[in-house]
């Protein structure tokens, strides 16, 4: 009979985990095996602390160079462009100080490369790459016909697949105390960002100023490195232009949690128990 299997790895500077649904759990644990090592050379690829990365190695580039990539840091990086345009900038792969300098790049598609456009290119993926690396250990377990699963980061991060036997989907929650809600999760991602562990940590990449405009919010998203992206977004952003983000992309909804508990937006929300 088909069980839930879970195991953990630390990696990010926090832990993932993977909760599969197996009969053997001698090959589930190959399954997680295969999964921390993707995570492991994700890492090593995408960490802006790691000085061999290729993310670290970018910021040797003067205006006019490029850099081929892989084609996983190529993917993150048009993703994270996408996601600044989508956002109107509220979320942004370069640091405050770096825009300051006027950092600009631009993506290669022919080459797989990134050209410099002008200023310094300290890239940080921080916050999207802990989504993206779940996304690609969600790619790996479907080519090994593991349908059902849960995948999580540092508990901020989630990718769920097909549910574990006899769930309407993996239970996840959104709020604190009071106000927290349990959501069921299918094929589908949910990030959460806040100020309630780090203090105002979090920056608006429009103003270089600590963000002061949600609490709490959580985003639902077709993949982790979307809903960790807009996620951190709607701690910049007011109610009006989350929903003015959101009416542009259906597959895409926002928990926001105040002073009134727990509020929704947008389209794509899963069931609430």
């Amino acid at each position: 009979m088909a069980e839930v299997h879970t195991f953990r790895h630390h990696a990010m500077a926090t832990y993932f985990e993977v909760r599969v649904v197996h009969e053997e759990r001698g090959y589930a644990a190959q399954l997680a095996q295969a999964a921390f090592d993707l995570v492991d050379g994700l890492e090593s690829q995408l960490s802006r602390f790691r000085t061999n990365s290729e993310v670290a190695r970018m910021a040797s580039l003067g205006p006019g160079e490029t850099m081929r990539l892989s084609e996983p840091v190529y993917a993150c990086l048009e993703i994270a462009d996408r996601m600044e345009r989508a956002t109107g900038g509220a979320f942004s792969a370069t640091p405050v100080a770096v825009r300051v300098q006027l950092a600009r790049w631009t993506l290669l598609r022919q080459e797989s490369a990134i050209r410099c456009d002008g200023g310094v290119l300290q890239m940080d993926l921080g916050a999207i790459g802990k989504g993206f690396a779940l996304d690609r250990v969600a790619e790996l377990l479907r080519t090994w016909d593991c349908g059902a699963f849960l995948v999580v980061a540092g508990g901020s991060s989630i990718v769920a697949g097909e549910p574990p036997p006899g769930a309407a989907g993996w239970t996840c929650g959104v709020g604190e105390g009071e106000a927290r809600r349990e959501l069921g999760l299918t094929r589908a991602a949910l990030s959460g960002s806040g100020l309630a562990v780090k203090g105002n940590h979090i920056v608006d990449p429009r103003t270089g100023q600590a963000a002061l405009r949600q609490e709490r919010a959580w985003a639902v998203a077709d993949s982790g490195a979307e809903s960790d992206a807009l996620s951190t977004s709607c701690i910049v952003l007011g109610d009006a232009e989350i929903e003015e983000v959101l009416v542009k992309e259906a597959s895409w909804g926002v928990f926001l949690e105040g002073g009134e508990g727990v509020r929704m937006l947008g389209r794509r929300l899963p069931p609430v128990a």
